[in-house]
C-alpha cells in the first residue's frame, strides 16, 4: 500500500514560500540530495512527526477555490492567525463557514488564510474565551 510520501505545493518562488512555511510549521529546510538539486522541501524536524512539504515552481495563479489545501490546528486560533499574517499570509474572505450562531460551542473555529504565493489554507482552533 502506498503511503504519503510529501506535499507539492504550487509556487511562482520557491524561496519566499520556503521561508514563510518554514516559519509557520517550525520546519527545516532540507538538504540538496544530490549535485543540482535545487528543490526547495521543507520538513518537520528530526524525530518530529509531519509530512515534507516541496515547493514546485508553476506558472498558474493559486485556485480562489482549491480542490486541495492544507488544514493547520492551534490552541489558540487568534494567536496563530495573528502570527501568521506577521509571516506574510492573508485573509481570504471566505463565507462557507458556519456562522457563530449556527454551530455547537466546542465546535473548531476555521479562518481561511493565503500564503505568500496566494494557496489558500485553513487554520482551525478554538478562540480564547477573553477574546470574542
Amino acid at each position: 500500500m502506498a503511503m504519503m510520501a510529501q506535499i507539492s505545493l504550487g509556487v511562482t518562488d520557491p524561496e519566499r514560500a520556503g521561508t514563510f512555511w518554514a516559519q509557520a510549521l517550525g520546519y527545516v529546510r532540507r538538504a540538496p540530495r544530490w549535485p543540482g538539486d535545487e528543490w526547495i522541501v521543507i520538513e518537520p524536524p528530526p524525530g518530529e512527526p509531519g509530512a515534507p512539504i516541496a515547493m514546485d515552481t508553476s506558472g498558474s495563479p493559486a485556485e480562489p477555490f482549491p480542490r486541495i489545501h492544507l488544514d493547520l490546528q492551534t490552541d489558540d486560533l487568534d494567536a496563530e492567525v495573528a502570527r501568521l499574517l506577521t509571516l506574510g499570509a492573508g485573509h481570504v474572505d471566505w463565507p462557507y463557514y458556519p456562522q457563530p450562531g449556527e454551530r455547537h460551542p466546542d465546535e473548531l473555529r476555521y479562518v481561511v488564510l493565503a500564503d505568500t504565493e496566494g494557496n489558500r489554507f485553513c487554520v482551525a482552533g478554538h478562540r480564547r474565551a477573553s477574546v470574542r
